[in-house]
């Protein structure tokens, strides 16, 4: 969020001569951008330094590179990237970079991009702050971390980062077909230490989930099939050429599980994602968010370890809120062989899942794509998707609420109406030679689904 001066405004800071020019962040920067031919001017004539964007609009055709240690820019200006093919701005090599306080986006006509707004990479201790990243459609990431230290996301608004693109399986044997499907991030974090990611606002108001966007877009069609069907890919979409697995985009992706260690992704608001949260990573804690409205709350998976999922709410989900399960990147360790190195254990669980509250379940936008039926389980630990998985173990599962909202009645065709709950299980645990092992329940409030509390006994 972005805060005013302790009600003093800049102008009125700059005409009285304060101190160094401050940026509507708070911070002191070192030069003002207006006394150069351009941004990029000023900071290349100013490396390491901290740069104040004027007010106003300031088109750019090229992207901002800051590429020197604690060099940065700050304040209220709007920076409009005009060429769809580039990022806006661009951190490499820079430790201590900062950017707060800018409203960066793309035209009208010129939002669609595979760019990111802003990419950082190879640096440590980068700050990105208060700010406000608008239509930067992309089948990428709003904002990426990639190869990170110490890196910090906070109180920054991502809106409107999903675009209608294909997601291409066709290289794996594990799927084997590509399909047109709703695509982007709006924060990704890939190979990363030491992150935080902490009161942002992510949501999507523009292309959301209606039937009218799925004929319009074609979305969930497959486009393309390789001779084989994958091992995973379901033989009901390989057999009629649509999957019903096109909203892809997530709100907050935390990537790269065999590298990305320390995250921390605190008090964050996600609306209207494909994946509220999507974590492969390991020491990670997701606490005190909100999703509302997303076809899935968070999941944790590939390899994903020592994860603490607590004090979150997760409203309007569809398939469920909160999941955890091995993926095909999940493996165990193993042994030099031949000119193949030693390769260390990539799984999942030693995890605690605690004190969330998960309402309203399967009253979202999203529960028509699988029919008015009861799709959804509010929290799921699945088998692992290929059988060399290991599977997920050892994880604790106290003082949770599963609440169905449908009881208190409805407001249907204007009255009040019980509603029977809009899921199967409160809790699903799948089986199979993968299934999860050494789950613990204890202290928690589960209003049963139409079918029940949860297919097995729930042990502490």
């Amino acid at each position: 969020m972005i805060k005013p001066l302790c009600g003093v405004s800049i102008s009125w800071l700059l005409i009285l001569g304060v101190g160094p020019s401050v940026g509507r962040a708070g911070v002191d920067s070192d030069v003002a951008s207006n006394q150069y031919p351009s941004i990029q001017a000023a900071l290349d004539a100013n490396p390491g330094k901290v740069v104040e964007v004027a007010p106003g609009v300031h088109e750019i055709h090229d992207t901002i590179r800051i590429e020197t240690a604690g060099g940065g820019l700050v304040g209220s200006g709007r920076i409009v990237q005009m060429d769809t093919q580039r990022p806006i701005v661009r951190i490499d090599h820079a430790s201590g970079a900062s950017l707060r306080g800018l409203m960066l986006t793309r035209p009208e006509g010129r939002r669609e991009t595979e760019s990111e707004a802003v990419i950082a990479t190879d640096s440590h201790d980068v700050t990105l702050v208060d700010l406000r990243i608008l239509d930067n459609q992309t089948r990428s990431a709003a904002i990426e971390l990639r190869n990170c230290v110490d890196g910090q996301i906070r109180n920054c608004l991502v809106q409107n980062y999903q675009r209608v693109g294909v997601d291409d399986r066709t290289a794996t044997p594990d799927q084997g077909f590509a399909f047109r499907c709703i695509i982007g991030t709006g924060i990704l974090i890939r190979e990363c230490q030491g992150t935080l990611i902490q009161g942002n606002r992510v949501r999507e108001d523009r292309l959301v989930a209606t039937p009218e966007v799925k004929r319009q877009f074609g979305l969930g069609q497959i486009i393309k099939k390789n001779a084989v069907r994958g091992r995973i890919a379901s033989q009901r979409d390989w057999d009629r050429g649509e999957t019903d697995n096109w909203m892809q985009g997530t709100a907050i992706h935390v990537g790269s599980p065999e590298v990305t260690d320390c995250t921390q992704v605190i008090g964050n608001l996600v609306e209207r994602a494909g994946q509220g949260f999507d974590i492969h990573a390991d020491h990670v804690i997701l606490s005190q968010n909100i999703v509302n409205d997303a076809l899935i709350g968070m999941k944790a998976m590939h390899g994903s370890k020592h994860v603490i999922v607590t004090g979150n709410q997760f409203i309007k989900n569809t398939l469920w809120s909160i999941g955890m399960m091995p993926g095909a990147s999940s493996l165990p360790s193993r042994a030099a062989q031949g000119d193949q190195p030693a390769r260390a254990a990539n799984v999942d669980g030693g995890s605690i899942i605690a004190n969330n509250i998960i309402t309203d379940f399967g009253l979202g936008q999203t529960r028509w794509i699988w029919g008015e039926e009861s799709a959804g389980c509010p929290i799921r630990f699945d088998h692992g998707q290929v059988p060399e998985n290991p599977p997920l173990a050892d994880v604790i599962i106290q003082g949770n609420l599963v609440y169905n909202t449908g009881r208190d009645t409805l407001i249907k065709d204007g009255k009040p109406e019980a509603v029977p709950p809009r899921y199967r299980y409160a809790v699903l645990v799948e089986s199979g030679p993968t299934a999860p092992v050494g789950l613990h329940f204890s202290n928690n409030l589960f209003h049963p689904g139409v079918r029940g509390v949860s297919n097995v006994e729930l042990k502490p």
